[in-house]
């Protein structure tokens, strides 16, 4: 159960970035488990929306985050909302979402996965290889994991996210153009 929060409808474009873990110390700061590496979006945004483990979709809740740092493998946060290790210990399983609107601008050739998945992928060609259905990290690069259907059957592709493959990511028009045939 949460403690006395804000009830709050999820913003339309809210991303799932982090599950609160645990209650951190004794003065009502928690810890946060990043599903991402690069978890800037925790530290940009001062507006999360919790929602409770094995809460309905439409139950959702407002924190005011007052400071979030990273510690360790993990971020820890305090909100004004969250006075002591009580009511931290509540949040605990709690699911983090923040407004896509509150990611930090990415650089120039740099994309958030988020926006990547549902993306169609064609080639040089002007073959559809297929959807981005998720991104994986292999080490010194990240690849685009592909949903295709091929012969009536369902297929997976594979490309390297790397500019030796990729020639264009077209986020309005939602293609990524690359250098990568069907049969690789």
């Amino acid at each position: 159960m949460l403690p006395a929060l804000e009830a709050a409808e999820l913003p339309a474009d809210a991303i799932e970035v982090g599950r609160i873990a645990d209650a951190w110390g004794i003065k009502g700061w928690f810890k946060v488990l990043p599903h991402s590496a690069q978890p800037e979006a925790l530290f940009s945004s001062k507006r999360w929306f919790l929602q409770a483990p094995g809460a309905s979709a439409s139950t959702a809740f407002r924190l005011a985050i007052r400071e979030a740092k990273e510690h360790s493998d993990c971020i820890v946060a305090t909100s004004e909302d969250v006075p002591d290790r009580n009511a931290a210990e509540a949040l605990r399983g709690a699911r983090v979402f923040v407004p896509r609107s509150s990611f930090p601008t990415a650089g120039d050739d740099e994309y958030y996965w988020v926006d990547l998945i549902g993306l169609s992928v064609v080639n040089r060609e002007g073959v559809a290889l297929g959807t981005v259905r998720e991104l994986l990290a292999t080490g010194p690069q990240t690849t685009l994991v592909l949903a295709a259907e091929e012969g009536g059957k369902a297929i997976e592709r594979m490309v390297p996210f790397v500019s030796a493959f990729v020639d264009k990511v077209d986020l309005p028009g939602r293609l990524i153009s690359v250098d990568w045939q069907p049969d690789y």
